[in-house]
């Protein structure tokens, strides 16, 4: 079986792999501090769960990355990545002036890779991207394993920044 024909697992990162508490004081302010926020993303300490599950998946899928983080956070993210020793895989972000909710923004890139392979599962932590995706016909499985706060879950549902 080549790669290109392995199913697909699909993973979310902040909150799923990196643990993002840490950085999100950078949003309880008004403005919230975007810049802050993702600039400390790279020293966000991974999730054993999330990372053990990759590791496993990666035995029978191919792994890729489905994150809300924008483009301008690419290099880092791979950094990061590849410093925690996740498999390799491509990375989807959203582009850097896309708001929309990551609910429809992370079901639409859902859709494009179905079209031509199986995707396994979705592990991600916003419940809100996991109902879209289970309603959509994708194995969801919810990444629960993480500290999260309101603020966070806010900015991701009405400002559509991750």
């Amino acid at each position: 079986m080549t790669k290109s024909s392995r199913p697909l697992a699909v993973f979310d990162l902040d909150g799923t792999l990196a643990e993002t508490g840490h950085r999100q004081h950078f949003l309880e302010c008004s403005p919230r501090d975007w810049k802050g926020f993702f600039g400390a993303a790279g020293q966000d300490p991974p999730l054993a769960e999330g990372v053990r599950l990759a590791a496993e998946a990666a035995e029978s899928c191919e792994v890729t990355y489905l994150t809300g983080r924008p483009e301008r956070c690419r290099k880092d993210t791979l950094a990061w990545l590849a410093a925690h020793g996740l498999p390799e895989g491509r990375v989807w972000m959203r582009r850097d002036n896309d708001r929309r909710p990551a609910r429809n923004t992370k079901l639409e890139i859902l859709r494009e890779l179905a079209g031509g392979r199986e995707i396994r599962m979705l592990v991600d932590d916003d419940e809100l991207v996991c109902v879209a995706a289970e309603r959509a016909g994708f194995r969801v499985i919810r990444a629960r394993w993480a500290s999260t706060s309101q603020v966070l879950k806010d900015a991701q549902e009405r400002e559509g920044r991750t």
